[in-house]
């Protein structure tokens, strides 16, 4: 056998370009493919958005400044109790006061358990008021941190608003 003759067969493992190609082709296949599980994993698991606008959040801005300001104003006293059973259970007790220490009347109250990351596992606790400035209401929730937000109403005009980060044991 000549030595242009054995040059011309091709040998078993040698490298070539069709193999280069082949080998390219599946590496980068198996990489896009899986970034693309991973983003649609990514996209329909995301439920954290907080706005759905932030240009008309900011065009509010200004008015919940306002809103802030007529609170403090107030100087009212709002405390809120918020106890889990273990089970799943929360209870919420919440007392409204003026600046002087007399229960408030006249009032609806409205609360929300946020889930700090997750919009879709947030609970309303429907409130009943037991007494004057008094309400108490009852909501499953898993145990956790929550963004306990309370608001209180006087017709349909939002008067105050609580918002502070609580955990569930």
């Amino acid at each position: 056998m000549s030595a242009t003759s054995q040059s011309k067969t091709k040998q078993r493992g040698e490298m070539t370009g069709a193999k280069v190609l082949t080998w390219l082709l599946v590496f980068f296949g198996a990489v896009f493919a899986v970034n693309g599980v991973l983003v649609q994993a990514a996209v329909s698991t995301f439920g954290g958005v907080e706005t759905s606008s932030s240009y008309q959040a900011g065009l509010q801005f200004e008015q919940e400044v306002a809103t802030a300001q007529r609170q403090d104003a107030l100087h009212w006293q709002v405390s809120g109790k918020l106890v889990g059973n273990g089970a799943g259970l929360a209870t919420l007790e919440v007392s409204a006061r003026d600046a002087s220490g007399a229960p408030l009347s006249g009032l609806r109250a409205e609360a929300r358990l946020a889930h700090p990351a997750d919009d879709r596992l947030d609970h309303a606790i429907p409130l009943q008021a037991a007494a004057a400035g008094v309400f108490h209401g009852f909501a499953q929730a898993q145990s956790g941190q929550w963004d306990l937000i309370v608001d209180l109403f006087r017709d349909d005009t939002r008067l105050f608003r609580s918002r502070s980060r609580v955990t569930l044991k």
